[in-house]
């Protein structure tokens, strides 16, 4: 039965469907199978279009307004692995079994292999024998379960999209399933080796002890440590007014695009004043002026503080410094760090949430550090406990 026009291409649609048969009863099965492509056909407000998947994507990522890392990830998810396996298929004709199937081939075998064993890369070109060069067999290896979850939301974007835009009826990633999430283990330092790596960065320069300490007291992410500026920090309040981050070298909103404020303590306080000193007195040694536009800190190849701190070279130089000491960690765990010494300590869930800059009133929280907001919660039941009489026998 035709369809209308195809609001993308400008083809002919037609509805089809094969009937196996000659006989009565299937005549009466093409009928109904006629009279329900009839009923569709006078519902539908458009006409489905049979774009592929690759169009689909192409057309999503370019009207999408998502962060530049974001959409760097995605259209290396789309090249390597989306388009060679669902490309070619009309955007009409997904189902959440062929989005299921596709998750499930990639957690066996990330190239969704056939089995059949054979060489994923020769030692020399031309004739040889393998197994004297020792040539790399392929071996299966999964895809991790939270990869296989982005390309679901990407391809869950890209159907919605073209549902909104009535290129299909409906969106199957919405009913597919996908792996499940794996529960985050966060593994922050103990005590005594954060002390460890506080002391050792002091210890190599007052600016890197600074900046370590800061991150240990604050939570602060990396892109909001190296994209701070003296401007937001309040040093008769005590606070830092955190409003933008650095990321793929560019100044950006937070995270989670929310403004928040950091309350100090005094010794942070203190360490801040000095080395607003150490900076200023640097500045003026290179005939510059000092202005609270400047970032608080930098790189060896930038001095005057007019660019932030690399965030590569921070984390490389911190994992060298933990290395050294013998400690198995990275940067992201001292706010980690952070987090759980204050659920511990027994500070409340929202402000804990507010410090790290974590959305949902404290749902990411709890879902993160659940086992210390549970710790805390006996270390509560405990205390009201004590403070009830004590029954006799």
């Amino acid at each position: 039965m035709y369809a209308g026009l195809d609001p993308v291409t400008g083809k002919r649609v037609y509805l089809r469907e094969t009937i196996q048969g000659t006989d009565e009863a299937a005549q009466k099965r093409a009928q109904k199978k006629l009279n329900e492509f009839a009923v569709r056909v006078d519902k539908q407000r458009k006409t489905p279009s049979s774009v592929k998947l690759s169009y689909a994507l192409d057309e999503w990522m370019r009207t999408s307004e998502i962060e530049d890392s974001t959409r760097k990830t995605y259209l290396g998810y789309i090249e390597r692995t989306i388009k060679p396996a669902l490309g070619t298929e009309s955007v009409n004709k997904l189902s959440a079994h062929t989005l299921e199937s596709f998750y499930t081939a990639l957690r066996r075998c990330r190239i969704r292999c056939d089995g059949t064993p054979f060489i994923e890369q020769h030692k020399k070109d031309g004739e040889h024998d393998c197994g004297a060069e020792e040539c790399r067999v392929h071996k299966c290896k999964p895809m991790a379960a939270s990869t296989v979850r982005q390309l679901h939301a990407i391809i869950s974007g890209t159907l919605g999209a073209a549902e909104r835009w009535q290129w299909i009826d409906g969106n199957p990633a919405r009913i597919a399933r996908r792996p499940r999430q794996k529960p985050p283990e966060p593994d922050p330092p103990t005590s005594a080796e954060a002390a460890k790596l506080v002391d050792e960065a002091f210890r190599m320069d007052d600016d890197w002890g600074t900046l370590v300490w800061l991150a240990v007291t604050t939570g602060m992410r990396r892109g909001e440590l190296v994209g701070l500026r003296f401007s937001c920090i309040d040093f008769d309040a005590e606070v830092i007014d955190l409003r933008r981050n650095w990321v793929g070298g560019k100044e950006k909103d937070t995270k989670t695009h929310q403004n928040r404020r950091i309350a100090l303590d005094t010794e942070t306080i203190v360490l801040l004043k000095e080395h607003r000193d150490r900076v200023a007195a640097r500045v003026r040694e290179l005939d510059s002026k000092f202005t609270d536009d400047l970032f608080v800190f930098t790189g060896t190849r930038t001095p005057g503080h007019t660019e932030p701190y690399s965030p590569n070279a921070v984390t490389q130089r911190y994992k060298d410094m933990a290395t050294r000491l013998g400690i198995d960690t990275h940067l992201h765990a001292l706010r980690h760090y952070s987090a759980t010494e204050l659920l511990t300590a027994g500070i409340d869930l929202r402000t804990v949430a507010g410090r790290l800059g974590h959305g949902g009133g404290g749902a990411t929280t709890l879902r993160v550090y659940a086992a210390w907001v549970a710790a805390t919660d006996r270390k509560a039941a405990e205390i009201l406990g004590s403070r009830m009489p004590k029954r006799r026998p």
